[in-house]
């Protein structure tokens, strides 16, 4: 468990996946429970961590964005994210509920970008040595029906939305490595099936931990 008094709650997943939608369920279902919820994302979260989400996903090309600016970019937002938002709602017992966390870094910016492992566990260390989520859902699916979803929502892509399969598929590989490493946090939900298959198995996680947090 977090070390702080409230919860915390990340999804995780490459883009496509339906984290948006499991986000909405997973939120609505413990406010159900009488718990305070707290909604947030990474990057961004804060005001100035926002800004910084702006830089990341820019997809113009008048000038690449180094790797390491990259990874240092992520975490810079991260610390402002958790001063501002996250820490001060778990203080008062609020369960945080985040789109995204320290483990999308290890599976793009590790995995797929190919910065050390090293690199990132010295910058976890600096920003959050004593915070960890309280469970981390990683919805998982084929990078193909992924990318299929992504399309069919038209728009503008992003920076990271424009990256190629092969790109998210060392993210998907990165993400499923970690989940193999911390089983009893990192929960694998098959984002394939139906919505209504998906969010029962997030609830019978829930439903777990629950009764801590009440």
């Amino acid at each position: 468990m977090s070390a702080a008094h409230g919860g915390f709650i990340t999804l995780e997943g490459s883009e496509g996946v339906g984290k948006t939608t499991n986000m909405t369920f997973v939120c609505d279902y413990l406010a159900a429970q009488g718990l305070e919820v707290v909604r947030t994302r990474e990057p961004g979260g804060a005001p100035r961590a926002e800004s910084i989400r702006a830089l990341l996903l820019d997809p113009s090309n008048d000038e690449p964005l180094d790797d390491c600016a990259e990874l240092l970019l992520v975490f810079a937002a991260r610390a402002q994210h958790l001063s501002q938002v996250v820490r001060p709602a778990m203080a008062r017992g609020a369960i945080v509920v985040c789109d995204r966390f320290t483990d999308a870094t290890y599976a793009y910016q590790g995995a797929a970008r190919g910065m050390p492992s090293a690199w990132i566990d010295q910058l976890r260390g600096l920003v959050h040595p004593a915070l960890t989520p309280d469970i981390t859902f990683l919805l998982d699916m084929p990078v193909a029906d992924a990318a299929n979803r992504v399309a069919a929502r038209g728009g503008q892509t992003d920076r990271f939305e424009q990256e190629r399969a092969a790109f998210f598929e060392q993210v998907r590989q990165g993400y499923l490595s970690l989940a193999a490493q911390e089983p009893g946090r990192v929960k694998v939900i098959d984002a394939a099936r139906s919505l209504k298959a998906i969010e029962q198995d997030i609830m019978t996680h829930l439903d777990r931990l629950i009764p801590s947090w009440t």
